[in-house]
């Protein structure tokens, strides 16, 4: 099993590292639709970039490497125990490499085991097959995509869309509404694969299992594929956009699956995957354990290297004046801030961050309600990042992925931290919420949103990592003493009581409301 266990090296790399062609084109068709000078214009500039870097570097797309999530189809008479190990041996030397990060945590302890190794972990779903090849298909589905899963039992009662029967309207109302309580959490545009019926756990398997099918396919049930092509183009009418920033692409691709069910449950399920889709598979010779051939990479690639947006697109963001979304501002933070510099933000700014700033994410935030920091935070900006690093042979440690995480777990704390350190900005994704929000206005803080995925771009703008705390919590959760420059983020909450994520909230569930009425019989 050693080419075996060679070959799962290699998906696993890949996977981590580089994203398949389907998903480039989404991308790409998602950046023609937009309007210049806008951000999410912007945002997208930066996930083009980010996707050739981490093509360039052989490193993660994104730091959050995610739960790998294998399926496997055998011959009759493979050894799936081999295939097993095999697969558990490649994920210690990825973890090692730096192309995965130690994901896998202690439910009870809260350890992190530093391999990626677990009790249920990776998950490997096996089928055996007539064939005789292996079939290998890796998802590495990240917890910002994962917590916005969803599943609603029908009939229920929906947010801007009334009741859903249990019919095929009440499925799409239920599919539309999976979007919108996304928002841009979920590092949209993204995808989402949808399984209905069933019961809970083989709703959501069946959901998954959507993800796995190629975005460009073509659905041979006529109803599931009129809904599919619905769903995506009634998605990008609400507005949330890239980033939940607003625009004109908040879904890339849908696909629907269909079980039977028990007459007492109707589930919907709704998987939700980021556009940092890193989903591929391999067919694998069953003696040799060879490659034979890569899938999901047919068809017309995208080279994003070639694109070269970036600049243009912040140089028209910073000419725009006449959209209103936009400030038009772009502003040099030195770090540490004052309240006065922190109060003249407002949301639109751009910011490029120079100086120091810690990372801090769930651990971190629990551990500070109750207990002094390590350093003086005062001035100071704290970064939800769990980031991928590497300690070279004389010890010192090297970034290799730090994209933003979710923000809004630790809506709880945020606002009395920052008061009681006396915390001036905090960075992330997705937005937080009303707690937060009035705690910024009355302490004087910002919340900038960073480019959720986007770990090579801005793990390019750490220039050194000057020390770490509160390692006992794994490498994700420790404390990071970061050196940045040119560090780029948006002000989407600001210290005068202005949120863009409450106001494309409210927008985007107007919007939805429009779809009340009856689509399919």
């Amino acid at each position: 099993m050693e080419k075996f266990q060679e070959s799962m090296y290699s998906l696993i790399v890949e996977t981590s590292t580089n994203l398949p062609k389907d998903v480039r084109r989404a991308i790409k068709a998602a950046k023609a639709r937009e309007s210049s000078g806008t951000r999410s214009a912007m945002s997208l500039a930066t996930i083009t970039k980010n996707i050739t870097m981490a093509d360039d570097n052989v490193s993660p797309i994104c730091q959050d490497t995610g739960l790998p999530t294998f399926k496997i189809k055998t011959p009759v008479g493979v050894n799936q125990l081999e295939i097993k190990q095999a697969i558990k041996n490649a994920l210690i030397l990825a973890t090692k490499a730096g192309k995965l990060r130690p994901n896998a945590v202690d439910s009870l302890t809260g350890e992190n085991s530093g391999d990626n190794l677990g009790l249920g972990l990776p998950v490997m779903k096996f089928e055996q097959w007539e064939k005789d090849y292996i079939d290998v298909r890796l998802i590495l589905k990240g917890g910002g995509c994962e917590n916005k899963n969803i599943q609603y039992s029908l009939p229920c009662e929906l947010e801007g869309l009334g009741r859903a029967g249990r019919d095929l309207d009440g499925i799409r109302k239920c599919i539309l509404h999976s979007v919108y309580q996304a928002q841009g959490q979920g590092c949209s545009a993204g995808f989402i694969g949808v399984g209905i019926g069933g019961d809970r756990s083989a709703g959501y398997d069946l959901a998954k299992q959507q993800l796995f099918r190629n975005s460009e396919d073509i659905n041979p049930h006529e109803d599931l594929r009129k809904l599919e092509e619905y769903i995506v183009e009634k998605a990008n009418e609400l507005g949330i956009g890239t980033m939940g920033f607003g625009g004109e692409t908040t879904l890339l691709g849908c696909k629907i699956g269909v079980m039977h069910r028990i007459p007492a449950s109707f589930f919907v399920s709704v998987a939700y995957n980021c556009w940092a889709f890193r989903r591929l598979g391999v067919e694998v010779h069953a003696e040799t354990g060879a490659i034979n051939e890569w899938l999901y990479q047919e068809g017309e690639n995208i080279d994003f290297a070639a694109e070269k947006e970036l600049e243009s697109a912040r140089l028209e963001m910073a000419a725009t004046s006449e959209k209103p979304a936009d400030t038009g501002r772009e502003i040099i933070l030195q770090a540490p801030i004052t309240e006065e510099k922190i109060r003249e933000l407002k949301v639109g700014d751009v910011v490029h961050i120079s100086g120091r700033m810690y990372t801090g994410r769930d651990a971190i935030h629990k551990y500070l309600s109750t207990n002094d920091a390590p350093v003086d935070l005062d001035g100071q900006i704290i970064y939800h990042c769990g980031p991928v690093m590497l300690k070279d042979n004389e010890g010192k440690w090297h970034v290799k992925a730090a994209g933003p995480t979710t923000s809004i777990r630790e809506e709880p704390y945020q606002g009395d931290i920052m008061k009681r350190f006396g915390i001036r900005a905090v960075i992330g994704k997705g937005g937080m919420g009303p707690k937060t929000l009035a705690a910024l206005e009355e302490h004087g803080g910002v919340y900038l949103n960073a480019i959720g995925g986007a770990a090579q771009y801005y793990a390019d703008c750490i220039k050194s990592v000057e020390g770490v705390d509160l390692m006992q919590f794994g490498i994700p959760e420790a404390m990071w003493h970061l050196n940045v420059e040119g560090f780029t983020a948006v002000v989407t909450m600001d210290s005068h009581g202005n949120s863009l994520h409450r106001d494309v909230d409210q927008s985007s569930l107007e919007k939805l409301s429009q779809f009340k009425e009856p689509v399919f019989g």
